[in-house]
């Protein structure tokens, strides 16, 4: 007998959970707010300076103590990402989020908005997203982010890797 299939979301949450994510659940966009200022409560950011390149977040985000620029070496990165994929819980991000800085470039923090629309099961899935989305220009420096916590010299899998301190805002928009 096949094993039965987990949902995507689901599927997601417990690979992205395995791999030392902070995942946090919003329902609706007044909560993404308060829950991003408990963040910045936590981690003593209300003054801090973030980099972040999407100007949309940075109007969203923006508080009276909060500098935004595009310094990497700010307290943290705020962003978005391209998909988030369920089957190895790791986050999908391009250019359009990243511009053309390689990850170790950036803040060891990341504070992440997605939404639930971004769920899929693979990155093939991704790929094939990224592409359709931007048939015109696609975009340079895709990646993923998929470790999101130390872990030991000897784990052979997430060799080379780039590991990020990363809170996941998802935002139902189902």
């Amino acid at each position: 007998m096949p094993e039965p299939k987990i949902p995507t979301d689901e599927n997601f949450m417990v690979n992205f959970k395995k791999n030392g994510g902070k995942f946090l659940y919003c329902s609706e966009k007044s909560e993404v707010l308060e829950i991003f200022n408990q963040i910045l409560n936590e981690n003593n950011w209300n003054s801090a300076e973030a980099c972040c390149f999407d100007e949309s977040l940075k109007e969203m985000f923006q508080t009276d103590d909060l500098k935004f620029s595009t310094n990497s070496e700010g307290a943290f990165f705020l962003s978005t990402c391209e998909y988030l994929i369920a089957n190895t819980g790791a986050l999908l991000v391009s250019s359009n989020q990243i511009k053309e800085k390689k990850l170790h470039e950036l803040p060891h923090d990341f504070v992440i908005l997605a939404a639930t629309s971004q769920l899929i099961d693979t990155i093939g899935e991704g790929l094939r997203g990224i592409k359709n989305k931007n048939r015109n220009k696609i975009p340079t420096n895709i990646t993923t982010i998929k470790t999101f916590e130390n872990k030991e010299e000897s784990d052979f899998m997430s060799y080379g890797s780039t590991t990020k301190n990363l809170y996941l805002l998802l935002l139902e928009d189902l």
